[in-house]
């Protein structure tokens, strides 16, 4: 099934396509990969539904936040290793990453905030979508791996720029050389993950957090974000150079004025960060 495509103007929307479902409500769109009779392995229609998701969600300025969440007991179980037997080309092999990384980057950059709810397992190119978000949430049930080496392949969908960002480069080295499965617990001790919440309140805890930013000013979140992304990239004189123009504009914002006001006046912020 191929659902009409989109653009949200307000009012809750909801469509399903083959292997995802995407819907859209009070400012938070969240994706859902959806596919459990195959532990919601990212096959090559999942990566083509996820690229047209991605693609209107850029264009929707009036989603605030993005949930990414897998349906059933798993989030992500990676690739979908029924479609790598028998010979495949150096150029075919290549050709299978270049066509999604359009939408790795649009989401790794997306200037609004992504959480990613992870339950059961985020292996592979699971793991690796988890890690475009900028908070990962997960249950005790969780568990993390990078078994690429496995099956003799590189590991990807981004996980070499994302990872080593994340908890270091010797440590991520030694993930995706020892392919050892990280549990909950030991994915937060890490740094990977944020924060780890009982299943049944997964989705509320996600919604929660994402809901939130539709109070916070978009044109800081946006600036802060981007920032945030290239500092690593950036030498200090640099980084100083994005601190000033962005505070600049954020200052030029009605959103300032209005939290100014309110602060004088003794008035609750309108963003908060939920407990």
């Amino acid at each position: 099934m191929t659902a009409t495509p989109f653009i949200h103007r307000g009012n809750p929307e909801e469509f399903a396509m083959e292997t995802i479902r995407y819907a859209v409500a009070d400012g938070v769109a969240t994706l859902t990969l959806d596919f459990p009779k195959r532990k919601n392995a990212l096959n090559g229609t999942m990566r083509r539904e996820i690229g047209e998701v991605v693609h209107q969600l850029r264009q929707d300025t009036s989603v605030r936040a993005l949930i990414l969440t897998g349906a059933g007991s798993d989030f992500c179980s990676g690739g979908d290793i029924s479609s790598m037997q028998g010979e495949i080309s150096a150029e075919q092999g290549r050709q299978r990453l270049a066509a999604i990384h359009p939408w790795l980057e649009d989401l790794i950059h997306l200037d609004r905030p992504v959480i990613a709810a992870v339950d059961g397992a985020a292996y592979g190119a699971g793991f690796s979508l988890a890690l475009v978000a900028d908070i990962i949430l997960a249950t005790p049930r969780a568990r993390f791996g990078l078994p690429f080496l496995r099956l003799g392949l590189v590991p990807d969908c981004g996980v070499f720029y994302t990872l080593p960002r994340m908890i270091g480069l010797q440590r991520a080295k030694t993930l995706m050389f020892s392919m050892r499965e990280l549990s909950a617990a030991a994915a937060l001790e890490q740094g990977i993950v944020m924060e780890i919440v009982p299943p049944e309140a997964l989705q509320a805890r996600a919604l929660a957090l994402a809901s939130a930013f539709t109070e916070a000013s978009p044109v800081a979140v946006a600036l802060t974000k981007k920032a945030l992304n290239a500092s690593l990239n950036q030498d200090l004189h640099s980084m100083l150079e994005m601190e000033a123009d962005g505070q600049g504009i954020a200052f030029a914002t009605a959103y300032r004025q209005e939290a100014a006001t309110r602060f004088l006046e003794k008035q609750p912020p309108r963003y908060r960060w939920p407990d």
